[in-house]
C-alpha cells in the first residue's frame, strides 16, 4: 500500500488486538469423535485466542475467536459481563467464537452426549481459567489501540474442502478478510478472516491438542505476510455441511499443513488487493429468536432407523466401499444413534431442559462502515447462509457458532429426506434456518 494512502489518513478508528494462549494443562479427553476414550497425549499446537477491539466515536466493538469446538449460551453470557465490567464494551458489541476444532477440551454438555458414555463433562476449572483468558484478551486487545484504518478483500479457498456430501454440492469458497493497518507505522495490527469448513483433517486417531488447519493458516500468514506478532482472527463460517473430506489425501498433520497452508496462500493474494481507509461507524446490535424443536420418531420408529443405518454401514464396509462412502455412512449411525436419544428425551423431560439451554437464540449485527458481520449459534448449513447473502446487502457476511450453540446442526429439508448425519443429530427443526435469514434481514434493517 503506498504511504500516502494511510499517512494522510484522519481516521477515527483506534483497533487493538491481541492473542493469549487457552491450551489446557495436562492431558484432556478431545472432544469431537463418537465412541473413542480420546485422550491428549501432548500439544502438537498452542490453542488461541484471538481477540480484535475497534472503537469509532461513542461505538465499540469487540471479536474473539476461541481454538474450541462451541460455547453454551449462559457460559457467553457470563464471559461478556467480565468483559463489560473490565472495558466497558456492552454484550451486544462483543462476538465470542469457536473455531470448531475436534482436537481440543470438551467446553459445553451436550445432551446428545448422553449417548456416548466416553464423552466427560465439561471440566468447570477449565471453564474458569478459559474466562479469565478470554477478559485478559479483551484487555489487551483494548490497551493495545491506535489509531487505524481498515479494508476488506475476498479471498476464493480453492483446494480445501467441499461440500461433504456431493463434492459439487452447494459451497461457499468466498473467505472475506478484513485487514486492519496502524496510522502511525503502517504494519499490519489484525487480520480477521471467515472461513466456512469444518476444521476435521485430523480424525480420533490423532491424539494430540491442535486448532487442526486453521491454525496452520495463521501461522502461514503471520510468517509470510502479516509478521509474526500480528494475530489473526479467525472465525467458522457456515460450515455444517462442508468438510475436507473429499480433498485430504489421509487424516494427518502433514495434510492439515498442506491444506492450512494453502487456504493462506489463497488470502495472501486478497490481501495483496486491499486498500484500508478510515471507518466511520463501528457498532453492535441483536435480537433473539425461539427456535423452533424437531418432531421426534417413536422410541421404536427411531430404533428401526438405527438398525437401517448400521446394516447399510457394514455392508459399505464388507464391500470395501471408497473411504469417504463409508465414513459418511459411519457418520449417518452416528446421528442415527443420538436420533434414538432424542427421541427417548422427548418422553422422559430431558429434551425440554436441551431445548430452554439454547433458545431464544440471539442473533448478532456487528456493523463496521458498510461491511456487516452477522453471529449465528449453531452449525448452519451453508445453504442458509447463502440464501441470506442473496438477500442482505453487499458487505454481510456470517460467523456461526458464535455467542453459543444449537446443540447440533440447523439442516435442510433434503438432509431430512436423505436421513443425513447432521438432520437425525439435530435437536432444532430444518425450518428454523429461513426464520434465521428472515430474523437477521429484520435486524439489519432497524434503527436500533
Amino acid at each position: 500500500m503506498p504511504k500516502s494512502e494511510i499517512a494522510g489518513a484522519s481516521s477515527t478508528v483506534l483497533a487493538g488486538a491481541a492473542v493469549v494462549d487457552i491450551t489446557p494443562g495436562g492431558s484432556v479427553f478431545l472432544y469431537g469423535y463418537p465412541h473413542v476414550p480420546r485422550n491428549s497425549t501432548g500439544v502438537h499446537d498452542a490453542l488461541e485466542c484471538a481477540a480484535l477491539y475497534l472503537r469509532s466515536g461513542e461505538g465499540q466493538v469487540l471479536f474473539l475467536a476461541n481454538d474450541l469446538i462451541f460455547f453454551d449460551r449462559d457460559y457467553v453470557g457470563m464471559v461478556r459481563q467480565r468483559i463489560m465490567a473490565a472495558t466497558g464494551i456492552p454484550p451486544e458489541a462483543v462476538m465470542i467464537s469457536a473455531t470448531h476444532t475436534h482436537s481440543g477440551p470438551v467446553v459445553a454438555n451436550n445432551l446428545t452426549n448422553a449417548a456416548d458414555s466416553v464423552v466427560p463433562k465439561a471440566d468447570s476449572r477449565y471453564l474458569e481459567w478459559l474466562a479469565d483468558r478470554m477478559v485478559l484478551a479483551a484487555r489487551s486487545a483494548v490497551g493495545n489501540a491506535e489509531k487505524a484504518v481498515l479494508g476488506l478483500g475476498l479471498a476464493r479457498a480453492e483446494g480445501v474442502g467441499t461440500n461433504r456430501h456431493d463434492p459439487q454440492g452447494p459451497a461457499d469458497p468466498e473467505v472475506p478478510v478484513l485487514l486492519v493497518r496502524s496510522c502511525a507505522s503502517e504494519r499490519p495490527l489484525a487480520c480477521m478472516l471467515i472461513y466456512g469448513m469444518h476444521p476435521t483433517v485430523l480424525h480420533e486417531d490423532s491424539t494430540l491438542i491442535s486448532a487442526d488447519f486453521p491454525g496452520f493458516t495463521r501461522r502461514w500468514l503471520r510468517a509470510n505476510v502479516l509478521g509474526e506478532s500480528c494475530p489473526v482472527i479467525y472465525h467458522l463460517g457456515a460450515a455444517g455441511d462442508q468438510s475436507p473430506r473429499h480433498v485430504t489425501k489421509a487424516n494427518t498433520f502433514a495434510e492439515a499443513q498442506r491444506i492450512g497452508e494453502n487456504l493462506g496462500r489463497c488470502i495472501a493474494t486478497a490481501i495483496e488487493g486491499i486498500s484500508c481507509r478510515p471507518v466511520g461507524l463501528v457498532r453492535g446490535k441483536r435480537s433473539w429468536l425461539e427456535v423452533r424443536p424437531r418432531t421426534f420418531p417413536s422410541v421404536q420408529e427411531a430404533k428401526d432407523g438405527l438398525a437401517r443405518s448400521r446394516k447399510v454401514y457394514e455392508e459399505l464396509r464388507e464391500a470395501k466401499a471408497p473411504r469417504q462412502a463409508v465414513r459418511t455412512a459411519e457418520c449417518d449411525v452416528f446421528g442415527a444413534e443420538k436420533t434414538a436419544l432424542l427421541a427417548e428425551t422427548a418422553v422422559d423431560g430431558r429434551l425440554a431442559e436441551a431445548v430452554r439451554s439454547a433458545s431464544p437464540a440471539e442473533i448478532q449485527v456487528i456493523q463496521i462502515g458498510n461491511w456487516r458481520f452477522v453471529g449465528w449459534p449453531g452449525e448452519f448449513f451453508v445453504e442458509h447462509a447463502l440464501a441470506l447473502k442473496a438477500r442482505a446487502p453487499v458487505g454481510t457476511y456470517i460467523v456461526t457458532l458464535a455467542n453459543g450453540q444449537l446443540q447440533g446442526y440447523i439442516a435442510t429439508p433434503e438432509a431430512v429426506e436423505k436421513a443425513y448425519y447432521e438432520a437425525t443429530n439435530a435437536v432444532f427443526s430444518v425450518e428454523n434456518g429461513p426464520r434465521f435469514v428472515e430474523a437477521t434481514l429484520d435486524l439489519i434493517a432497524s434503527g436500533r
